[in-house]
């Protein structure tokens, strides 16, 4: 037994390295509590949660999380400013997750804001996905891991240019769906995803050891206003399934007070600082922090138009005098990324617009993680305001030029379908949402071939029903193109029955405004031939998905390319990589419109019309070795592609 003396001192010298550690955390975490500081507590606040030096004692004291007091934020009862920025899991290689991280590190960011994407995380009704690129757990976790905290944006709309902002496709099976409301079959849905979903990110609340400090209730639901009683069943929703930090909404200027919940903070949304438009947040909610949720730091593009910029210094200097207004604001975008596969969204207000491939959006990162003046000027100003030197920048990732791509063998669309495709038989026309496949889920993406056989020619009449663009053949020879502006062709006379073939493409869900409800692809109703309804038809679902790439690799028919072929059909080749494979842009100069597959992989769309000109491929998406690339191209193919690496994105237009 030890004498009581030596168990005294052994408690005295318990004490004084307990004491120690807690002047330690005091000094590194809350500064403002020492009796001697450095630097301002103003400043200190900024920086004191660093996640990688709070394990394993990162629980102590997590009781209040993220409050509003008197016109400021409170992170566990000290003044707190978010600087946050936003970057989408979905739209990133998850390889490159924490290269990015860092970069938000870099520029005096201490927050990251995520949406989440219903439609990808249940593409089939009660089939649920979050693996792979789609791992939210991993994604919130590694934010933990790199120092910052997270604002989560669940939805179930996010709007975020993407298709049908976000929401399942399935839903408008539904004849009578009406999304974003209360109506039954929606609140069914939402109650069902959220199911799944919460039980997720729930562990990962602030008040339980986790990253996430805030909740977003819906998105921008000012601008939409359908249901008055709809905010309160999604900010329900979320409480009765266990979120228990603080919630936000968030919408422009104009839905401000049209978007409110009661329990929630209201946030602004904007590009330009009107005079009075923080202020204005007074009217709506009354000494309150004021928070930027999407301060825009460019535009998005459209096919057919330019390539979007916002100036940096105007961007920056916008900024600077939202932070001297004592607000806090998050960057939207600080990583934009891709709209990889058919997830591009599409404007609808004087005309049908779809959203490119690249969400590169002048972002403060480019679209394959690149530094920008944006991201050196911000840097400077955080660093100021912060009064602490930040970490340095990591290293840029190099870019590949791989020089000509040969696209060496072909296979027309009409000798695939006999092989690969069964086809829905119909008397009517259907519409892709309602097509018996995935399980009664129906088709979301790609393109759906409507086939009939009609006997002559004449006026071929869509009624304004083809959803987005189609075009058509008689047998295998074109004939024309049917769309939103082009509703009518004459077909050639021809001797016996024929086969009238329409190759429907889906371009992109509207996902913002008050269209949502209208969004059923392919033929949405009847096209008429000398005014008389097309009757049974045999339909295909061209998805594309990597079950119908792989048997494709092995299809029987593939032959080398001639001299001169139109499409629609399949052209492959090979890029051989001798070391590291590296990031490379795909440019498609001779090549019309369609979609390219690097070892299954959908990099998204391409269209001669512009603006954007090249494909991102990412590095962790090649192989050392043989590389397969597919490419289906709808009408005019060239022979090769080209790998370089930089990319262009089109003419550039300053945002108004």
């Amino acid at each position: 037994m030890w004498p009581c003396g030596g168990r005294r001192q052994r408690r005295l010298g318990g004490a004084a390295l307990l004491l120690f550690v807690l002047w330690l955390l005091l000094r590194r975490y809350y500064p403002c509590l020492l009796p001697v500081v450095s630097e301002p507590c103003e400043n200190a606040v900024l920086y004191r949660f660093n996640w990688s030096e709070l394990v394993p004692l990162r629980l102590w004291g997590r009781t209040l999380g993220l409050q509003t007091e008197n016109s400021q934020f409170l992170l566990e009862g000290m003044p707190f400013r978010i600087f946050g920025g936003s970057m989408h899991y979905f739209r990133v290689p998850r390889e490159y997750w924490e290269d990015r991280m860092l970069k938000m590190k870099a520029c005096g960011l201490n927050t990251l804001t995520t949406y989440v994407p219903w439609n990808l995380h249940e593409q089939e009704r009660g089939k649920f996905d979050f693996s792979q690129n789609l791992d939210l757990v991993a994604f919130l976790s590694l934010a933990a891991k790199n120092g910052l905290w997270v604002i989560l944006r669940p939805g179930p709309y996010i709007c975020s240019e993407w298709d049908l902002g976000g929401l399942p496709s399935w839903l408008l099976q539904d004849p009578e769906m009406q999304l974003r409301t209360t109506y039954k079959g929606f609140t069914e849905a939402v109650d069902a995803y959220f199911d799944h979903l919460m039980p997720i990110v729930v562990p990962l609340q602030y008040k339980k050891g986790g990253p996430i400090i805030a909740v977003q209730v819906e998105n921008e639901y000012g601008s939409y206003a359908k249901d008055p009683n709809y905010m309160t069943y999604v900010k329900m929703a979320l409480l009765n399934r266990g979120i228990v930090e603080l919630l936000m909404t968030s919408d422009n200027k104009n839905g401000l007070s049209f978007g409110l919940v009661e329990g929630a903070l209201a946030t602004v949304n904007f590009q330009k600082l009107e005079p009075g438009l923080l202020k204005y947040l007074d009217t709506v909610q009354r000494d309150q922090p004021k928070m930027v949720m999407e301060y825009w730091t460019g535009w998005f593009d459209n096919w057919g138009g330019p390539h979007y910029v916002f100036d940096a210094d105007e961007m920056v200097n916008t900024v600077a005098s939202i932070l001297k207004l004592g607000a806090s604001i998050n960057l939207y975008m600080f990583h934009g990324g891709t709209n990889f596969g058919f997830m591009n969204g599409a404007l609808e207000a004087d005309e049908y617009k779809s959203d490119v491939t690249s969400y590169d959006y002048d972002a403060v990162l480019t679209e394959a993680g690149d530094y920008t003046s944006k991201f050196f000027k911000l840097r400077q100003l955080f660093s100021m305001i912060i009064g602490q030197p930040l970490p340095l920048p990591p290293m840029i990732e190099s870019k590949a030029s791989y020089g000509a791509i040969l696209l060496h063998q072909y296979i027309s669309l009409w000798d695939v379908l006999p092989t690969l495709l069964q086809p829905i038989k119909s008397e009517l026309p259907i519409n892709m949402e309602n097509l018996h496949l995935n399980d009664s889920s129906g088709q979301s993406y790609g393109y759906v071939l409507y086939e009939t056989v009609i006997f002559g020619g004449g006026h071929l009449h869509s009624r304004d029903h083809v959803r987005d663009r189609a075009q058509v053949f008689v047998n295998t020879m074109y004939v024309g193109e049917l769309d939103y502006n082009t509703v009518e062709l004459s077909l050639p006379e021809g001797q016996g029955f024929r086969q009238l073939r329409l190759l429907v493409e889906n371009r992109g869900r509207v996902n913002y405004g008050l269209a949502l409800n209208e969004q059923r692809k392919g033929l949405i109703g009847d096209v008429f031939l000398n005014k008389t309804p097309l009757r049974n038809f045999k339909i295909y679902g061209l998805e594309m998905k990597p079950g119908f790439m792989k048997s494709l690799r092995h299809v029987a028919g593939w032959s080398a390319v001639p001299d001169y072929f139109v499409g629609p059909a399949f052209f492959r080749g090979r890029l051989w990589i001798e070391h590291q494979p590296q990031d490379t842009f795909l440019k498609l100069q001779g090549w019309e419109k369609g979609v390219v597959f690097v070892n299954g992989q959908n990099l998204g769309r391409y269209w001669k019309i512009g603006p954007q000109e090249t494909l991102y491929l990412p590095g962790p998406w090649l192989w050392k070795g043989s590389n397969e690339i597919v490419i289906f191209e709808e009408r005019t193919a060239g022979r090769i592609i080209q790998s370089v690496d930089i990319p262009y994105l089109g003419r550039t237009q300053y945002v108004d």
